[in-house]
């Protein structure tokens, strides 16, 4: 039997298509994307799944630190609870605020569903090879939202790489 967590990554990066995703792809997928998780609880099940193996990291990218051709997902898979109860950190909580900051203020300026914000942020991050956090600014100047009580937290989050 697959754990659940072999479960979550695999169907990630099967979902995704990809042999590697960025670390923030990965925990807002299953926060933002699948609505599975709230984006604290998806960042610290992340860093636990690097910390065990189960993902690898490698220069803000995550891979699968296992076979994933071999894991066979359920029909109408969501995880339970359990997944993400263990050792919640707080070492990186206003990182994980500060986009979800971001995202909830350009939803609500521009009248969008969070889900649709966060795929317009990731095509910017994408097409411009800039951080999420970065292209969530760019995108929320296009409605004119002011920012500045989080460009330190945004910045905190770039050079903590």
């Amino acid at each position: 039997m697959d754990s659940e967590r072999e479960v979550i990554i695999s169907f990630i990066f099967k979902r995704s298509g990809k042999k590697e995703i960025s670390f923030s792809e990965f925990y807002l997928t299953l926060s933002i994307d699948l609505n599975w998780f709230v984006p604290e609880d998806a960042k610290n099940l992340t860093k636990e799944m690097v910390k065990k193996g189960l993902l690898l990291e490698e220069k803000e990218k995550v891979t699968p630190g296992f076979d994933i051709s071999n894991i066979k997902i359920p029909a109408g898979f969501r995880p339970s609870k359990q997944a993400f109860k263990e050792e919640p950190q707080e070492d990186n909580k206003s990182e994980e605020d500060v986009l979800t900051k971001i995202i909830k203020r350009i939803a609500e300026k521009s009248n969008e569903d969070k889900e649709k914000v966060f795929e317009q942020i990731k095509k910017i991050s994408n097409e411009r090879n800039i951080t999420i956090e970065v292209a969530a600014l760019v995108f929320g100047k296009d409605f004119d939202i002011l920012f500045d009580d989080l460009y330190e937290h945004v910045e905190e989050k770039i050079l903590a790489f």
